[in-house]
């Protein structure tokens, strides 16, 4: 994933805090629900533009994980 679609995925989870901070405050219905709404539409958003990013690697799954590599060491 490039840094861009990490931005994406940044602000969806935003809107998910905010959301939580607006009820846990008692925020006016109308503020929540655009919100709610908003928030839906960037995380629908943000799911198309991670599946249709232009990413590829050249590792496969011989690599296994990189952080603990099994039977490469």
């Amino acid at each position: 994933m490039k840094f861009l679609a990490h931005f994406y995925v940044v602000i969806a989870t935003i809107f998910l805090i905010l959301v939580a901070a607006l009820v846990f405050y008692n925020a006016p219905y109308n503020i929540v629900f655009y919100t709610v709404l908003v928030g839906q539409a960037w995380w629908l958003f943000t799911v198309y533009k991670v599946l249709t990013d232009k990413y590829s690697t050249n590792k496969d799954f011989d690599d296994w994980y990189e952080d603990h590599p099994v039977g490469k060491e």
